[in-house]
């Protein structure tokens, strides 16, 4: 495990807490969603903050960010940088449809003894006696005889959608791994008033009882932060319903212990994404 799936782990950590657990959240905020023609640009901010869409924390680490065009195939993020609070980029619109921009991350964190002594794999490195950041440890570095091992697979998605032109529903459909989200309504045609549908799956099969978050932005602007807590039915199936327009953070956390690495117990999986309303 090298410094850059460190640094998505920690990102993939971020996302998989549930609101009410974490202050910092990590979140996506396109310049918008829809644009007409195929000569356009999204600009995209990136970080983890208190108050969402508002940069106050850290930024967001854009080694693990991925495009996609609206055929499925790779895109490209373009002029990225990163500040003492957020990260950003840009990615050029150059074919008609819905794009999708995100993080997909899958890991492994947790923690083991050996001789009394603690050491963790994955998540935030270790430091050694000269200061100096030790080597990460990957399962593989797990002794035969370490014990109190305590390992959980790490799953999260985070991502936004634009659409240059007419809608398209190519990068919408699940691959079958993981908490995903199924668009019953297209994410760029959320309009204010009119409720929308999602079915969330996990591993390709409907999420049942899922508790689902959905926060308005602009927090820092109001006393109460507005979260509303949705549980999903036996299909997997909530309805999302905007009482005004604006950008919202839309996040739903799973565990259970279907796990793939030797000695994990449990898995924890998230899906975030920041999805915009528009007025009627």
């Amino acid at each position: 495990m090298n410094k850059l799936t460190l640094r998505l782990l920690a990102a993939a950590a971020l996302a998989s807490i549930p609101v009410g657990v974490s202050a910092h959240r990590l979140w996506f905020l396109p310049s918008g969603t829809i644009f007409s023609g195929t000569d356009s640009w999204v600009t995209v901010d990136m970080a983890a903050s208190n108050d969402l869409f508002y940069a106050d924390h850290q930024p967001g680490r854009l080694e693990g960010v991925k495009v996609w065009r609206p055929d499925g195939s790779e895109g490209r993020m373009q002029n990225g940088s990163t500040g003492r609070y957020r990260s950003v980029f840009d990615v050029a619109l150059d074919a008609p449809g819905t794009w999708k921009i995100g993080m997909v991350q899958d890991g492994l964190m947790g923690s083991f003894k050996v001789g009394g002594v603690e050491k963790r794999v994955g998540g935030r490195p270790q430091m050694g006696p000269d200061g100096k950041r030790l080597p990460p440890l990957t399962a593989a570095d797990i002794p035969a005889d370490a014990t109190e091992v305590k390992l959980t697979e790490v799953s999260s998605r985070n991502e936004i959608y634009v659409t240059a032109g007419e809608p398209t529903t190519t990068v919408l459909k699940p691959v079958g791994r993981g908490l995903e989200a199924d668009w019953q309504t297209h994410p760029d045609e959320l309009v204010a008033g009119e409720p929308a549908r999602v079915r969330f799956l996990i591993d390709g099969k409907p999420a049942a009882n899922l508790k689902v978050t959905l926060v308005p932005g602009g927090k820092r602007y109001r006393d109460a932060e507005g979260a509303r807590e949705l549980v999903t039915a036996a299909d997997g199936t909530v309805a999302l319903d905007w009482p005004a327009a604006g950008m919202y953070w839309l996040n739903a956390v799973a565990e259970d212990r279907t796990v793939t690495q030797p000695r994990a117990t449990g898995r924890r999986m998230s899906f975030t994404s920041t999805v915009e309303v528009m007025t009627p």
